[in-house]
């Protein structure tokens, strides 16, 4: 309740300072002290607006024996302000009827302090009619706290009009005025729609969430922190988080643990999250979990997880069950899985439904893995997507990888990709393709790639003295694919760069494909060696192939031998390329290992 009236303002004035010091301290006190007096003997003396002004310090003071006498007199003789404070020195006894008939007396004669306090009163007692009557009576009047109050009452019964005098109250210094309005504006809308003003709800919000945190406001000062992170101003959003958290607000503590985690100092970090998940923050005490979890001290590890699970934090028991599946123990996994899926955890749902295929529980893991998908989850989406097409339930399938290409999971677009090319949809292949390429699959890449180049016209003859042709779109796409491993992209590229001339290039990108077990990659570097000269290596590459199963090679092997004059080795690379094939191979093989056999046999 308010303390002071309207002719009482001496509390209101610049005179009492926050000291800095002892001496100011004293001298402060030695002020009060003789303002006191000088108003005691003014009372003494009969002076009624003393007499009020005396009551409302004694009053402040906590002196309620030696307040009541100077502010009934006050009152008797007319004082609203003296009236108003008797309710309030009244309120603080336990009477609160009375303190009540006080509060009318003073608000009729118009005291808005006094409005303020009897339109709370009638709320508290459940009648709201009258507490708006003398709530409004007070704001209309520029009571701050009056335009807050009512504010605060219109808000709950959903009227509009709330927010003209939360705004009110907001403009006129009222904090928690400035928080509630700005939280109003930023669930509004987006940063793109304007206000009447011309200002976007979003950005006005951030005003008034700037003007609360200024004023001390920790919940403020920490909205205020994420919106200037996201924005990434990362240096004035930790001032403020910092600001909130020394303040006691746990989010705005876990909140700079995670800054300073990113900028590198993961000790300081560790600081503020203990801070937080000791104040009961769930996801600091997640973050100390995982934090301990990665030095490998996992019974530490286990015990934040708890704690945040204690907390309410679903999180902490899906961390659980990661945590023990990573140890190997599944059935404590599963349990915790479960805990954390049954409360709506929608990884954990999918978590459990991969536990439970990986143990061949797929009528188990169905269910699972429909739950989180619907839920949300991007990778359940892809899963069931398998699940289906592993049962050969194809358009199940293509629509769970739909759904999951269309949140981004980059082998969802590969499968989508994929099927609209075995149904010739090459357009929404091609749009698919490149969605999993960019997000950085070679085999989509490849896929892509292939697709260009069947679409581009022949090259034409390369005439002397003319340019070499540029790279097309098909040839970057197979250098991102080979760059990222695709051996059938290593060879692609390859082949470009041998028709370019461009043979230590064919040979790099030949060579990696035939070390990581291409047999095309090895039989094409070892053309390029043998037409380099390097015969007895190119033979080393077609023995790698051959072995693979390679049948050019193995003809390529036989006819080495042949003119070597190792007739015997010859023919059986010779049997080796019948075998291997293909037909036109097996052919040629076929005479080459007739006409040894005759050799031999000569």
């Amino acid at each position: 309740m308010d303390v002071m009236g309207d002719k009482a303002t001496l509390f209101e004035t610049g005179r009492f300072v926050q000291p800095s010091g002892d001496e100011e301290e004293g001298e402060i006190v030695a002020e009060q002290a003789a303002e006191e007096l000088r108003q005691r003997l003014a009372a003494e003396a009969g002076d009624i607006e003393a007499m009020s002004v005396l009551g409302a310090m004694l009053l402040r003071r906590g002196d309620l024996d030696g307040a009541e006498p100077h502010l009934r007199a006050a009152t008797a003789a007319g004082d609203r302000a003296a009236a108003n404070n008797l309710g309030v020195l009244l309120h603080q006894r336990g009477y609160a009827d009375e303190a009540a008939g006080w509060w009318r007396i003073a608000a009729v004669a118009g005291s808005s302090a006094a409005a303020h306090a009897l339109g709370r009163h009638h709320r508290e007692r459940g009648d709201e009619p009258a507490a708006e009557y003398w709530l409004r009576q007070s704001a209309e009047q520029g009571h701050v706290l009056g335009a807050y109050a009512l504010a605060d009452l219109l808000e709950h019964r959903g009227d509009p009009d709330a927010e003209r005098w939360m705004r009110a109250a907001a403009e006129r210094g009222h904090r928690e005025a400035a928080y509630r309005l700005a939280r109003a504006l930023d669930l509004r809308a987006g940063p793109e729609t304007a206000g009447d003003n011309g200002v976007s709800p979003a950005a006005e919000a951030e005003q008034w969430y700037r003007q609360a945190a200024a004023r001390g406001h920790r919940r403020a000062a920490l909205h205020l922190g994420a919106i200037l992170e996201k924005r990434g101003e990362l240096k004035e959003a930790g001032r403020w988080y910092l600001t909130s958290a020394k303040d006691g607000e746990p989010r705005a503590a876990c909140a700079l643990g995670f800054l300073l985690r990113d900028a590198g100092d993961s000790e300081s970090a560790a600081v503020w999250w203990l801070r937080a998940a000791q104040d009961g923050d769930g996801n600091a005490a997640n973050a100390l979990g995982a934090l301990h979890a990665e030095r490998g001290e996992t019974q530490t590890a286990e015990r934040w997880y708890r704690a945040a699970m204690d907390a309410g934090d679903v999180n902490g028991a899906y961390n659980l069950g990661l945590l023990c599946a990573e140890q190997g123990r599944t059935a404590q996994a599963e349990q915790w899985y479960r805990r954390a899926a049954y409360a709506g955890h929608r990884e954990a749902a999918n978590a459990l439904a991969v536990l439970l295929l990986q143990g061949g529980d797929e009528a188990g893991a169905e269910p699972w893995f429909s739950k989180a998908a619907e839920a949300g989850s991007v990778d359940a989406a892809f899963n069931l997507g398998i699940l289906y097409a592993k049962r050969g339930e194809d358009a199940l399938a293509l629509r769970w990888y739909e759904r999951a290409a269309a949140a981004g999971h980059t082998e969802a677009a590969l499968q989508v990709g994929m099927a609209r090319l075995r149904d010739g949809d090459e357009q929404e292949a091609e749009r698919h393709l490149r969605c999993a390429a960019g997000g950085g699959s070679a085999e989509a890449a490849y896929r892509l790639a292939a697709v260009l180049d069947a679409r581009r016209p022949p090259a034409s003859a390369h005439e002397l003295g003319e340019a070499l042709h540029e790279k097309t779109e098909c040839e970057e796409w197979y250098e991102r694919a080979a760059s990222l491993g695709h051996r059938r992209a290593q060879v692609r590229v390859g082949m470009l760069a041998a028709a370019r001339g461009d043979v230590v290039e064919a040979a790099r990108w030949y060579r990696a494909a035939a070390e990581a077990g291409s047999r095309n990659g090895a039989f094409n570097l070892g053309l390029l060696l043998a037409r380099e000269g390097s015969e007895p290596e190119a033979a080393v590459w077609w023995t790698r192939a051959a072995d693979a199963g390679h049948g050019r090679a193995a003809l390529r092997l036989a006819l080495v031998y042949a003119r070597r004059g190792e007739l015997a080795e010859g023919q059986k690379w010779a049997d080796r390329a019948v075998s291997l094939g293909p037909a036109e191979v097996a052919e040629r093989a076929a005479r080459l290992r007739d006409a040894l056999r005759q050799e031999l046999t000569a």
